[in-house]
Parts: structure tokens; sequence; C-alpha cells
């Protein structure tokens, strides 16, 4: 018998605003290097379209912070999971911006996110540990890794991980990339299981390439050269990313699977972070076109159409929405392989595989 760490609880936190593509018409985007963008918005709003499959994404609420919508999807995971949130060992809270006020781009880390919400739940055990992963947008997936060793070694029974985000209040409203980001949360209670069997989280894989991609993603100035404020904002490069997820994510998954002694044909599911869904669909062919085949539609969900790139939240909210049977055509049935993967900041990728 050994011991695994399995999923006895999903939740995630939708926010109601609702932001959706001609909400931008009216925007004034610029260039890289301050020059008024000549196009029309209408234009580049369908360019959006075509290349990220974005129609609308979702905002928090003014009065809300990453640590307060963070704390409902928490709340739903341990209502869906049954345990007393007092047994639980450790909170892992995966984010990057910290708490950042509506209207105040300065990121707020003390303290930890994980201790706002184990405050906020009311938690009094001072055994159940809070801490926080920045690890760009695969840091749900990399706060996993981390709770499945946590459990394997015996520290830990129950863990809450969560992947939580307000990209909204980091995005430059006038560089186009800013339409690409939303706001969201996940999480996910994991309980130790004893098994002969491979159960839960079976086998991970991550890298990080920091020479020439360290900055493909970065924090900048506005793109407008006469914005005034708080000027902090999210930037990425995006054909650098979009040319570095294909080259070496499907190597990644591939590599994961190989050492795990599988094959494509034993997944199920591919849930990827919705960064990109033109990127995200390539991504997953080019796995399978490794193993000679062709990628089934029912291997790769997608959320990205309706709530944008919400960074670490978007494969926890995914999961849940699939649990939950939110996601049309598609669902986790027991004794599927779903591999989870992720691509960002850093630049990092990882990928776990899960056995349900």
């Amino acid at each position: 018998m050994e011991t695994y760490a399995k999923i006895i609880g999903t939740g995630s936190y939708i926010p109601e605003v609702v932001v959706k593509n001609e909400d931008f018409l009216n925007n004034i985007f610029f260039e890289t290097y301050g020059k008024r963008l000549e196009k029309d918005n209408e234009e580049v709003i369908k360019k959006l379209y075509q290349i990220t499959g974005i129609k609308e994404r979702r905002y928090a609420r003014e009065d809300q912070t990453n640590s307060m919508i963070a704390t409902e999807a928490a709340k739903r995971a341990i209502e869906d999971s049954g345990i007393d949130p007092e047994t639980l060992d450790y909170i892992i809270f995966a984010h990057n911006y910290g708490d950042v006020k509506f209207g105040d781009r300065h990121s707020d880390f003390v303290p930890s996110l994980a201790t706002r919400v184990k405050h906020a739940l009311g938690i009094k055990n001072p055994w159940c540990v809070g801490y926080d992963v920045a690890f760009g947008c695969p840091g749900w997936v990399e706060g996993m890794i981390q709770a499945g060793y946590f459990i394997k070694s015996g520290d830990a029974k129950k863990i809450l991980v969560i992947g939580s985000e307000t990209l909204s209040r980091i995005s430059d409203p006038h560089d186009r990339d800013s339409m690409i980001f939303g706001d969201g949360a996940g999480a996910v209670v994991l309980e130790a299981v004893e098994s002969e069997e491979p159960t839960g989280i079976i086998g991970h894989l991550a890298r990080t390439d920091a020479a020439e991609e360290a900055y493909y993603l970065y924090n900048g100035h506005s793109f407008n050269p006469d914005f005034e404020g708080d000027n902090f904002f999210i930037k990425m490069l995006g054909h650098k990313v979009y040319e570095y997820a294909l080259t070496y994510v499907p190597d990644l998954i591939k590599r994961l699977l190989d050492k795990l002694n599988l094959h494509i044909d034993d997944v199920q599911k591919i849930l990827i972070h919705q960064a990109n869904e033109k990127m995200d669909i390539a991504i997953g062919q080019r796995v399978y076109k490794l193993y000679g085949k062709k990628m089934p539609e029912s291997a790769m969900p997608v959320t990205i159409t309706n709530l944008g790139n919400s960074s670490v939240g978007t494969i926890p909210t995914m999961l849940d929405m699939i649990m939950k049977g939110k996601l049309e055509n598609h669902s986790i049935n027991p004794g599927d392989i779903v591999i989870f993967a992720s691509v960002g900041a850093g630049m990092n990728i990882n990928a776990l595989v899960y056995k349900f």
C-alpha cells in the first residue's frame, strides 16, 4: 500500500461582472513604443477573437480583492469535500500579484494571501500552515505538486490548494493584451489515501527557462506615454510566449507520460491553462502528433471563450466546472487519467498526471 494525494472536493468563484469584447470599443490603444494604434478598434477586437477565442471575461467587483474571491472558492471546495476546515494541514495559495485594490496597482503581499484566507475561513488550528506560491500561471499546478509531496511524506493528511488572480487590476487599458486577462478563483481539497494501485497524483514534471526567456512576461509602464497615476502593468511578448509554448509544452507532456510508462491513449483529458484558445489547441494537437495520433475534440475543454485568462485560476476553475456538470460535453469519471498542464511567466512549464 502506498500513500497518494486524492482530490475530495472542488470549488470555484467566477466573478459576476461580465466584460464583453465590445466594451473595449472606446479604448485608446498604443503600440509598444508609445505611438497610437492606427487600426480601428473593431478590427483590433475581431483579430483578438480570431487569435484567442475570447468573447468575454469576468472582473472582480470593485469592493473585492484576490484573497476575497479566493476565500469564496475555498469555502465551496471545503463544503464539497465535507471536511472540518480545522483539520487542514496546509493552505497553499498560488497567485502572482497579491491583493490589488481597485484603482490602486500596488501589490499587497503581507500577510500572505494564504494567511488571509485562513483568517477569513475562521480556522484557529495553529498547525494549519498557510503560504503562497508565485510561479507564474503554472502556480496552481506547482502548488498541487508540492501538496502531493507533503502528503506522500506523511507530513500532511489534508491540504487546500488555491489558484486565484485579479489580472484586471494590473492590465494596461492602452495595451491590446489587456483584453485577454480576467479574474477568477479555483480551489481543491486534497486528502491522503492508501491504495495498492496508483491513484490521485501519480506523477509530474516541470522546467524553467530563464536564459533568454525570463522576461517574456514582465511588469512595465503603460503604452500610453501620457498615462497618469499608478504606472504598473502586466506586459507580455505575445509572439515569443506563443512560440515558446508550442515548442516546449508538448515535449514536456510526452516526457512525463514516458516517465510514467503511459501512452496518450491512456489519457482522457488534458486540462491546460487557458492562455489563448488557438495556442492551447495547437499544443494539444502537437502532443497527440508526437504519438502519430489526431486529438479528439473531447480531450481538451475550453473555458477562455467566456472567462478569459485568469492566470492560476483557469485550471482549478475548469476542473470544478467539469466536476459540477457545468461544462457542456465534458465529464470526468472514476478511473480517468487527466493531465493538468500550464505555461507562464518565468518562463515556467509544468504538468501533473492525475488518476480519478
